[in-house]
């Protein structure tokens, strides 16, 4: 903190009082003006790349030090094309369809009154995440466009380069004229801010929370402001037996070891037992370089097999790793799910179209997939620009979370002198 006199209450006060003034000028500006800071902020994002990659080094050099998992390493790491991406994920946002004011829907009441509902900004969200500093820019583009200032507090992972991605998506806003303390970035990783943050009900009207199980616990259990949840990635890939091989090898070697360590990896890999080629699936894994842990009969397929534990099938290993069970047929994939899956994404691969719109019906997850790798569980690829994170609860927003699920709505009533009897 730069007052060593601050407690995090008081630092956390201040940056929502800070936050509750640009919010209210945003609620002025115009959608083009908006649109405008985040063009500016994500050609300031290239143009500091240099800067970026040094601070994100310094990180590096620090997680290593300290041990980081490989898997957290690669969601820490930066690069020239991973700047670029999120420079180019910032102006897709700037694109998209402004979500505030839309009208969802109308209605005439018998005495006359007119009612709509129209999307409105939250307000104030906090976004508390760990190692991927790319959130820094995703978070802030989606919010300000939504028309939410937003408070950040990444993890210490990631400080260095949390701070040069965030003075540059600040240069932007101001370059367009909108307030600086639209996007604050947390300026301490001491963790009882996190906490402040987390109870700071009279500043903050949304928290997203985006890292592991202990972050989401905690944030679960200590906030007093609404959470939207981003719950494990325990995904599975189903090969049912009426799959085409070639298909099904491609797809669950991408869904697995395209990029470990993100959410939306195939964690289990559920086969139908009338399926002829698992042994041949189970192959094309470990020769892919994945670890493959499996029941008694996938380990007589393979002497490389490892014998899978049952806290395997709860497990989201962010690593070259996969479980893999034989079921019986779709309704045997369907119940392994419902017992283990953590309701984020699942596919089913086959090419009989009515059992995939049986496993479609019957899967209750945020996304469910037919014929294709799960490794699609982004906001991106769904053509929402970027994404907060993927919400794996049921209520407000489901799945990849971009700008509508950064709004709420307000009644409007227009009437003609009505008075109620």
């Amino acid at each position: 903190m730069n007052d060593l006199t601050q407690t995090p209450e008081m630092l956390i006060a201040q940056l929502g009082a800070r936050a509750r003034g640009a919010a209210a000028l945003l609620a002025g500006a115009s959608d083009a003006q908006k649109a405008d800071a985040l063009c500016r902020a994500a050609q300031a994002l290239r143009e500091r790349a240099p800067a970026i990659l040094a601070a994100n080094a310094r990180d590096m050099d620090n997680a290593l030090s300290n041990g980081l998992s490989p898997a957290l390493l690669d969601r820490l790491k930066l690069n020239e094309d991973r700047i670029s991406a999120a420079a180019d994920g910032v102006d897709q946002v700037a694109a998209l369809a402004n979500p505030l004011g839309s009208v969802i829907d109308t209605a005439v009441r018998p005495n006359g009154l007119k009612l709509s509902r129209i999307r409105v900004p939250l307000g104030i969200v906090g976004i508390i995440y760990e190692s991927r500093p790319n959130v820094t820019a995703d978070a802030a583009a989606l919010c300000l466009r939504a028309g939410n200032a937003v408070i950040l507090r990444g993890g210490s992972e990631a400080k260095e380069s949390n701070r040069a991605i965030h003075a540059a998506m600040v240069d932007g806003i101001v370059a367009a004229g909108l307030p600086a303390e639209a996007v604050q970035l947390v300026p301490t990783t001491d963790r009882a801010a996190v906490g402040a943050l987390l109870k700071a009900s009279e500043f903050v009207d949304l928290i997203v929370p985006r890292g592991g199980k202990s972050l989401v616990a905690r944030v679960q259990e200590e906030a007093r402001v609404p959470v939207l949840a981003h719950l494990d990635g325990i995904n599975h890939s189903y090969v049912d037996g009426a799959a085409d091989p070639a298909m099904a090898q491609a797809l669950v070697v991408n869904a697995k070891m395209r990029r470990t360590g993100v959410c939306g990896a195939t964690e289990t890999v559920l086969i139908d037992r009338s399926y002829a080629h698992a042994p041949a699936l189970v192959q094309v894994l470990i020769d892919a370089g994945c670890e493959v842990r499996g029941d008694t009969d996938v380990q007589a397929m393979d002497a490389r097999v490892k014998p899978a534990a049952d806290e395997d099938w709860d497990t989201e290993y962010l690593d070259a790793i996969v479980s893999v069970g034989l079921v019986g047929g779709v309704d045997g994939a369907i119940a392994h799910i419902a017992a283990h899956a953590s309701h984020h994404t699942d596919a089913i691969i086959t090419e009989d179209a009515e059992t995939a719109e049986r496993f479609l019906n019957a899967v209750d997850s945020a996304i469910v997939m037919w014929n294709a790798s799960t490794q699609f569980a982004d906001g991106g690829e769904f053509g929402l620009g970027a994404e907060i994170g993927i919400s794996t609860g049921r209520l407000h927003a489901r799945g990849p979370v971009a700008l509508e699920g950064l709004t709420t709505y307000k009644w409007i009533v227009r009437g003609q002198g009505q008075t109620r009897p």
